[in-house]
Parts: structure tokens; sequence; C-alpha cells
């Protein structure tokens, strides 16, 4: 039996202007900037499926340029999260589905799922949207087939082998620092997302069999950095989480702790313009003894 879960660090999204010549060396060509980045890090979200339905060949071409053990995190479009809030849900989830995400195939990590501020907690709108998600690649397919005329190319229905798929809920408003928002996950099994920010709810309640947390800066939404400190105590949350030992350190909205296992942790790093991100969740793996070669050390 592991004595640890995996540990991923990395940063939300890779196709940055400000990275050139910085991050990225000067005179990289762009298309191989996602090659670049993922010679340093495990994992990385994908932003551009927020914004609009791809096609399954960027995500192939995406899958292409990446090591093998390395994973993305899909952030789920903004039309199902900002604009039909959650609320007839089945065919955009279709669509979303069937764009071409399980060609990813075992490179497809956790799905986001980011609400917007103005989003506030309904019980009954958030178990109905909870119930529609499918926790594996067999579901999936079989939800893709229900896809309408919207997508940009020919429907990806295949999974290429049956295994999990996990889900993580990013909430922006405190109505849902509600105990009942937190059984809801749990029953579920879909992770309440740590979102590390000055502007919203930062909750460390453990709702599932890994854990994900979004650095956008503490002091100053999207622009600060992380100083030693500040990294030195994420380092502990973090080892805490993969060994399935307490972790206090944090705000919790339900007063029941999760029980003790040791945890996946997914780290993402969106601070500073994201200028300073690939530098500070660099730190973050060298302060845990991790490498982007290795599956962890964390000791």
């Amino acid at each position: 039996m592991a004595e640890h879960g995996d540990i991923r660090i990395g940063i939300s999204g890779w196709t940055y202007a400000p990275w050139r010549g910085h991050f990225f060396p000067k005179g990289l060509p762009q298309k191989q900037e996602l090659a670049y980045a993922s010679a340093f890090f495990r994992s990385l979200e994908i932003n551009g499926t927020f914004y609009s339905l791809q096609t399954p060949a960027t995500f192939r071409f995406w899958a292409s340029q990446v090591p093998e053990e390395f994973v993305f995190a899909v952030k789920a479009p903004r039309f199902i999260t900002h604009i039909k809030r959650g609320r007839d849900a089945l065919v955009p989830l279709a669509n979303f589905f069937a764009s071409g995400m399980l060609a990813l195939g075992p490179k497809l990590g956790p799905i986001l799922w980011q609400f917007p501020p103005n989003f506030r907690f309904d019980r009954d709108r958030a178990e109905a949207f909870l119930a529609l998600l499918p926790h594996d690649t067999e579901t999936a397919s079989r939800l893709a087939r229900r896809h309408d005329h919207r997508l940009k190319a020919r429907a990806w229905l295949k999974a290429d082998s049956a295994r999990p798929i996990r889900h993580a809920i990013e909430i922006r408003h405190a109505s849902f620092i509600d105990p009942a928002f937190i059984d809801l996950l749990r029953a579920q099994n879909v992770a309440l997302v740590c979102a590390d920010t000055v502007e919203w709810p930062l909750l460390m309640d453990l709702t599932s069999d890994f854990v994900y947390c979004r650095l956008h800066g503490s002091t100053e939404l999207y622009r600060s950095g992380y100083d030693d400190s500040a990294l030195s105590r994420w380092a502990a949350r973090i080892r805490a989480w993969s060994r399935g030992k307490p972790m206090h350190d944090g705000e919790f909205a339900s007063p029941e702790a999760a029980p003790a296992r040791c945890r996946d942790v997914f780290i993402y790093f969106d601070n500073t313009d994201k200028l300073r991100a690939p530098r500070d969740a660099q730190a973050l793996m060298e302060k845990l003894q991790i490498s982007p070669r290795q599956r962890d050390r964390a000791a």
C-alpha cells in the first residue's frame, strides 16, 4: 500500500506572451511551448476549453507533446458554469465530452468546474448538477453520444480504456461555506478546490480521494507571488494531505473531518498575471524534493 499519494505541481495554462524570453527561451516556436513546459511540470491546466469547445485534433496534439506520465487538468466550459450556471446542463455536458477530451487517453486528469463570484449556493441545483457528472470514461462516452450540432468537428465518442474521471469544483461566493455543500461533494466524490486568494473563500475541506488547489495570489488577486514562508506553509499542507495526516491549517466549512487516507494532490499556480507562476511552482517542488520526472518524494 502506498505511503503517500501522488503530488503534481504545475501551472494554469501555458500560452502567455510575457513568458517568452523569461520562462520560455527567446525564439522558442509557440508550437513547442507546451512540450517545453511539460519538461518542468507533471501537470498543466488547459484553459482554452473554458472559452470554447475544442476539437479531437487539438486534444490529440496536446497529448502528443507531453511525456507519458503527464496528465492535464481540463477546465470545463464557461457556457456551463457561467452562462447556464449549472442548469439544463445535460446537452452542454455531452458536447464537452464529445469535443475530443477522451482523446487525451491516460493523460486526462481532473476536470475543473469554476463557477463565477456571483453564483450562490443552491442545494437542489448543486445536487442536480453533480448527479450529471460522469465518474469514468465509459459513462463519459455514453454521455457524449447525447451531443447536439454545436461541435466544431466530428464527435469523439470512444474511450481507449476504462478509467476513473475526477472532478473538482471551484466556488467563489461565501454562501458555499455550508456543511450541506460539503456533504453533497463527499456523496459524489467531487473535490472542493482550495482556491488561495483574498477575494474568495479559502476552504480546506477534503471531499474526495484527491486534493485540488489553485494558487491565485494570497495578498493581491492574480498579482502577488509566494515568498519562502508561504511556500513552506503550502508544502506542510501538501505533505499532510498526501500522507493522510490531519491538516488543521486553514478554514473549513464543515465541522466533520474527512476519513484519514493518503490522497493525490494537484497544485496549480495562477498568480502575478502568470509571470511568477512557473518560478513559484518550481520553488514549491524544490521544497517537497519533487523533480518533474519522478513520482514524488515529499519526505
